[in-house]
């Protein structure tokens, strides 16, 4: 058993090499140690957690708390004010057990299956400009504007506000400049306030509605969380679920012969999920931890009060528990990662996303049969923190389907 300490010089390994290629990263990582002494970009230390069973095994242990309160060396993250900060990536315990069973009744197995036909027509939709169009970036035509579509209907947000906020979700997750971030929060504050404002005053059919009034009149929400909620499920519902779609299209894109598969079998389209979960997770590490107790991971003693990444996207490539990890397969026998969380943590809106990424993929896959990258796969750019990694832009070619619509009866 062994331990570093915080006051050594620690290495910074999310430079710009990563931002090429992480998975490089992270299998050299893996090979050398399962657990390293790292420090963030902002400076701070963390313990990262790099190989899958030691992942799997410490997600959902208790030890390990999502509660700042237990950092031990002031832990700030993206420094939410309250008003967002007081969500369930943030809590355990009872706090966390209440909030769950108030936001589950928005992602109720009935409630998910009833939007689906508003999702097949968003979908539509899109894809019938994407036909007006030879060469689009399914990016920002297809993958950005379908969850904001499904997400903003849900919560009843103005169509004109949809854009900006997933720009500003973008720049406090991935930002051009870590600068632009202070004011990007502000602004997403700012947004949140007068949506809610704007549903107390017209109070709808929608999941806010049903969380303002589990505020105002059940009284089993602070103001602070009610925000910090609505934050949380419109954050995640949306951007991740954008990187899942646009980068799903583009591992297609370059895996012709499985997306031929995929058009010729829909009941493929689940498995096909559950791969890109695997393989092309856009979150690459989960939420950190806090350890509440003295541990042991691997043989490395990490004391109370540290903090503690677990990079799922290495889990995920790790070759003691995936065969040929960097292949994406959607025959591959064990495809059970761990991209949605596990155990109290689990995603509650995991039926949902998975809905929206399925319908997605086929609307593509049979709306435009001969859809292919306008560029090389080398030289489309990502946009990757140590967070999170999605395109740019992906830019495809779809003149012939053009005809082909155009000839419809």
């Amino acid at each position: 058993m062994h331990s570093t300490t915080a006051t050594q010089a620690l290495p910074q390994p999310f430079d710009g090499s990563f931002a090429a290629d992480p998975y490089a990263l992270f299998a050299r990582l893996r090979a050398e140690a399962p657990v390293h002494r790292v420090a963030l970009p902002d400076g701070a230390p963390v313990w990262l957690v790099t190989r899958e069973a030691d992942v799997r095994a410490w997600i959902s242990d208790q030890r390990l708390s999502l509660d700042k309160a237990h950092s031990g060396n002031g832990y700030k993250g993206f420094s939410l004010p309250p008003a967002l900060d007081a969500n369930l990536l943030n809590m355990d315990g009872e706090d966390h057990l209440r909030l769950r069973r108030l936001v589950s009744k928005g992602f109720t197995p009935r409630r998910v299956e009833d939007l689906r036909t508003s999702v097949r027509g968003a979908a539509e939709r899109l894809a019938d400009a994407l036909a007006q169009q030879d060469e689009p970036d399914l990016v920002a035509d297809f993958a950005g504007p379908l969850p904001l579509m499904v997400i903003g209907d849900l919560f009843a947000v103005p169509e004109a506000s949809r854009t900006p906020f997933s720009q500003w979700i973008t720049t406090m997750v991935a930002p051009e400049d870590p600068r632009e971030i202070p004011e990007a929060i502000g602004r997403l504050h700012r947004f949140f306030v007068d949506l809610i404002a704007a549903r107390r005053e017209e109070p709808g059919d929608d999941l806010l509605s049903a969380l303002i009034a589990a505020r105002d009149v059940d009284d089993r929400l602070s103001e602070d969380e009610l925000s910090s909620l609505a934050f949380l499920i419109l954050t995640a519902g949306v951007e991740n679920v954008q990187h899942l779609i646009g980068t799903g299209l583009f591992t297609l894109l370059v895996h012709q012969e499985q997306a031929e598969q995929l058009r010729a079998d829909h009941d493929l389209l689940p498995e096909a999920v559950e791969e890109l979960l695997r393989f092309a997770l856009p979150n690459l590490m989960a939420i950190r931890r806090f350890a509440t107790e003295d541990i042991e991971i691997a043989g490395v003693r990490i004391p109370r009060g540290d903090t503690l990444i677990l990079c799922l996207a290495s889990a995920h490539r790790d070759p003691d528990r995936y065969p040929a990890p960097d292949r994406f397969d959607l025959h591959r026998q064990d495809k059970a990662h761990l991209a949605l969380g596990q155990g109290v943590h689990y995603c509650l809106g995991a039926p949902l996303a998975r809905m929206e990424i399925q319908i997605a993929l086929r609307t593509v896959l049979e709306r435009f049969p001969h859809l292919g990258l306008a560029v090389p796969a080398e030289q489309l750019q990502w946009r990757t923190s140590w967070r999170s990694r999605s395109l740019r832009r992906l830019p495809v070619v779809i003149a012939r389907c053009r005809r082909e619509v155009d000839a419809r009866p």
